[in-house]
């Protein structure tokens, strides 16, 4: 899918109202990578709870994503969506999304219901997840100054 062809589909999401456009600044991109980048390192870090390294690696993901979405010129109120739409800022297959759709279901289940409910297994899934969001994201080239 071309530059275009995502451009087009993300406008097409603004449109119908799931996103709104809002130019991204170069400062907050770079935090939102940063934060993801420091959160992923610590969800390696196996000396932490599971439930702490999971919910590291998923904000971590949100973060990525969020930097992707935003320096497309867009923003959400929708955590899903930020996921959703990474094949059209990122141009990464469904399958990353699914991972972190499933991820995000658990997250809000332990946050809303107090119950977490993931192994090791999901949990090295959304690591693997997460790193490819981090590496499709960090290339992006830098905004320009307004």
């Amino acid at each position: 899918m071309t530059l275009a062809e995502k451009s087009k589909e993300l406008a097409n999401l603004a449109r119908i109202g799931k996103l709104k456009a809002e130019t991204g600044t170069p400062s907050e991109i770079k935090g939102l990578l940063t934060s993801g980048t420091e959160r992923l390192a610590d969800a390696r870090n196996g000396s932490l709870a599971l439930s702490s390294r999971f919910d590291l690696a998923y904000n971590a993901a949100h973060s990525f994503s969020l930097a992707a979405l935003r320096w497309h010129g867009y923003r959400s109120d929708n955590r899903y969506l930020v996921f959703q739409a990474l094949p059209h800022t990122l141009g990464l297959p469904a399958s990353v999304w699914r991972v972190l759709a499933k991820a995000h279901e658990i997250r809000n289940v332990a946050e809303y219901e107090g119950h977490f409910d993931a192994d090791a297994n999901l949990l090295q899934s959304l690591i693997e997840a997460t790193e490819l969001v981090r590496a499709a994201a960090v290339v992006l080239p830098l905004l320009p100054e307004n």
